[in-house]
């Protein structure tokens, strides 16, 4: 444990923010996920001086874990003026590939893939790592929630409209959208588009027993994933290693028929 107490831990995504306080008040709480399409770090600003407030407690000590973690945004020392308030005086920042990586294999070569509502991967060898995929939505995140939700949504409409085949899915999109035809309208128009879309990849999980649609979904995903993670150990040369450590983390692999993939 650092000697700065107590500690915040904070594990930020596109579904929730969940924070964690190590060391005082016990605390644990989610909060609203980030919203990729605008500023981050005050984004997780308010959300240190939330738990602050909550816990009647300062924070010495913030630690974050995130997505959207571009260039620009790397600054903890932004961060840490914008969590003054909650008594910060050390912020440690990073991209939600590395500390999902440092949580499941610690300093061990190998890979891990984080799926949730997007996904990373990371690998990790002797001399090297590669970053694979978390390129977000727009255009990436490959077999993430985010795009077995979209894959979902697109095959229910190719249903409606003749272009592909009757699925168990549409009842599910319907009870969301009584009136297909809107819910492109609906969705663009709703700042919460991306948890909205991805909160469908539950029902195709659950439906891909006895869903064609689903289970090829599902298939795809599964594959998608694997790629990703065979991509990123070939990248930093576990490939010519005779066994490789692969982590497979997050909500979308509570799914057995896309573990299963």
């Amino acid at each position: 444990m650092n000697r700065l107490h107590p500690v915040l831990a904070v594990d930020s995504g596109q579904t929730g923010i969940k924070v964690r306080c190590l060391g005082g008040v016990p605390y644990e709480h989610t909060f609203p996920g980030v919203v990729t399409s605008t500023t981050l770090l005050p984004q997780l600003a308010d959300v240190v001086l939330a738990a602050a407030r909550a816990t009647g407690s300062d924070f010495p000590l913030v630690t974050v874990g995130t997505t959207g973690l571009t260039a620009t945004e790397n600054d903890p020392g932004r961060l840490l003026d914008l969590c003054t308030a909650a008594g910060t005086v050390e912020v440690r920042l990073a991209h939600d590939s590395i500390t999902s990586f440092l949580g499941a294999l610690g300093v061990r070569a190998g890979v891990v893939v984080a799926a949730g509502t997007g996904v990373v991967t990371l690998g990790v060898g002797a001399t090297s790592m590669s970053r694979v995929d978390g390129w977000g939505n727009l255009i990436g995140d490959a077999g993430s929630g985010y795009w077995i939700g979209r894959e979902a949504l697109d095959r229910v409409l190719r249903a409606h409209d003749g272009r592909g085949p009757r699925t168990a899915l549409t009842d599910v999109v319907r009870d969301v959208f009584p009136d297909l035809e809107q819910a492109y309208i609906e969705l663009q128009t709703n700042p919460d588009r991306v948890r909205v879309v991805a909160s469908f990849a539950r029902a195709v999980s659950d439906l891909a027993a006895g869903d064609p649609v689903a289970a090829d979904i599902c298939a795809r995903a599964g594959a998608e994933l694997a790629h990703s993670a065979v991509a990123a150990a070939r990248n930093v040369g576990l490939d010519r290693e005779p066994e490789t450590v692969v982590c497979l983390m997050g909500g979308v692999f509570g799914s057995t028929a896309v573990r299963e993939a």
